[in-house]
């Protein structure tokens, strides 16, 4: 008979864990199944990897090919001479035999590949989404509708994609780039196997005003000049209502201004900071009499923004 490799069929190391057997086996399946791919080879790559999968799934007959050693694929081979007393039932007979056959009775069980129907319990899939949500539904959280059309396989391990509605809860506080997890809610488990999970990735829609740094918040304000140099009390917009912010007299135009706990709520209590960062704004028009004052403050004021840059540089001895 002739050999096969189902390590390699499945991409896998010969000391792989059953975890990772299974999750290339899941990857390689959807990837391949006859329903999605369109490679002309699909049903007969799909068939293979279905084989491999129920050969190395099962302790007792990846044991028994293990006992075959390694082999070139497609090398003509026979099993070791006591092979067949311990997995055939004392069966000697292999020159007739298909490798996947060799193993259709090893432990004297009878089995058939997943493409053909077999009842082995299989996990669903797990399925990756984004979904956009505004910065004022993250910060109340909300409720979003989700319209899928999840592949799914039927009971005859065909693949099918299946329309389903779902509702999703999104918590206070969801920041950019966040993972949620709705278990369950992934592909269909076969033949009886958990369902897989469905994960959401959030993705914070931009917003006109506020700029969002993890739970932290930051808002350009816009200041006139004199509210910059003689302070003054504004009113700021915040995600929980507007909010009046002291202004001191002389702010830097780089120095921000914090508002406690007027960020984003943290899952652990608590919230981050919105911190509102000065612009100087000169009005695009003057009329004469503030004309007149601006010349007048010129006049008057000794002040030179431009000092450092006349300074005489330090040189090192």
């Amino acid at each position: 008979m002739k050999y096969k490799d189902y390590y390699s069929t499945l991409g896998v190391e010969r000391g792989a864990s059953e975890a990772e057997i299974k999750k290339a086996y899941r990857a390689l399946a959807q990837k391949n199944h006859p329903d999605v791919s369109k490679a002309p080879d699909a049903e007969s790559r799909f068939k293979e990897i279905a084989e491999a999968y129920q050969t190395l799934k099962d302790p007792e007959r990846r044991a028994a090919y293990d006992q075959l050693g390694a082999h070139p694929p497609g090398q003509e081979f026979n099993p070791p001479p006591d092979w067949g007393e311990s997995f055939r039932g004392g069966r000697q007979a292999f020159d007739d035999l298909d490798l996947s056959d060799l193993f259709a009775g090893a432990g004297g069980r009878r089995w058939r590949t997943a493409a053909g129907g077999a009842n082995v319990p299989l996990p669903g899939q797990d399925y990756e989404l984004s979904a956009s949500v505004s910065l004022e539904d993250a910060y109340a959280g909300t409720l979003i509708d989700l319209d899928l059309s999840l592949p799914e396989f039927d009971a005859e391990g065909r693949m099918r994609r299946v329309a389903r509605v779902l509702k999703a809860r999104v918590p206070k506080g969801a920041t950019h780039g966040q993972r949620l997890r709705l278990p369950g809610q992934g592909g269909r488990g076969f033949h009886g196997g958990r369902n897989g999970d469905l994960y959401l990735t959030i993705t914070l829609l931009p917003h006109r005003l506020f700029r969002v740094s993890g739970h932290d918040l930051y808002l350009d304000l816009p200041l006139t000049p004199w509210e910059a140099a003689l302070g003054t009390s504004v009113q700021v917009p915040t995600l929980g209502g507007a909010v009046q912010l002291k202004v001191p007299a002389g702010l830097p135009a780089e120095q921000s201004l914090r508002l406690a706990g007027r960020g984003l709520p943290k899952p652990g209590g608590g919230s981050g900071d919105l911190f509102a960062i000065p612009k100087i704004v000169v009005p695009p028009k003057l009329t004469d009499r503030e004309q007149e004052l601006f010349k007048s403050l010129a006049d008057a004021s000794t002040f030179d923004p431009r000092a450092r840059l006349h300074s005489e540089p330090t040189h090192a001895n």
